[in-house]
């Protein structure tokens, strides 16, 4: 009888490791999508940041003041280029590898991408990008 419920203790061990392995890789899955929604949420926040420097300063906007491409230095005159040097800043500030382009097209119409390394939590997807297409 000792020996048979020195087993059963074995076996409850046993299961109950496996129990808290797999409540912890649950916990760490969490944590990885968690994470990866705070940085999609920073991008939103900071796309739509963007939109609203634009709007403040619609006629330059509407000139192509605004226009940047990804990877390329801050320009334009004045508050653009005032505008523009900080969103670029937030934006390696707040993401990692954070970088962001805006378009103004005919109509005004504008598109911004703001585009930041997420392979951490999509796991092996280096680029993530979120697109925000509006009126000004």
């Amino acid at each position: 009888m000792r020996g048979f419920t020195l087993l059963e203790v074995l076996v409850a061990v046993v299961v109950l490791s496996i129990g808290l392995l797999g409540l912890a890789g649950l916990m760490a899955s969490s944590l990885k999508n968690s994470h990866s929604a705070y940085q999609r949420t920073q991008a939103t926040w900071l796309a739509y940041d963007a939109l609203d420097r634009m709007r403040a300063n619609r006629q330059v906007a509407l000139a192509g003041g605004y226009n940047l491409a990804l990877s390329a230095a801050p320009g334009g005159s004045a508050l653009a280029k005032d505008d523009l040097d900080e969103w670029d800043t937030a934006l390696t500030n707040t993401l990692p590898a954070g970088d962001g382009s805006i378009a103004v097209a005919a109509g005004g119409v504008v598109r911004i991408v703001v585009q930041w390394n997420d392979t951490r939590g999509t796991g092996g997807i280096a680029a993530e990008q979120f697109i925000v297409d509006s009126q000004l």
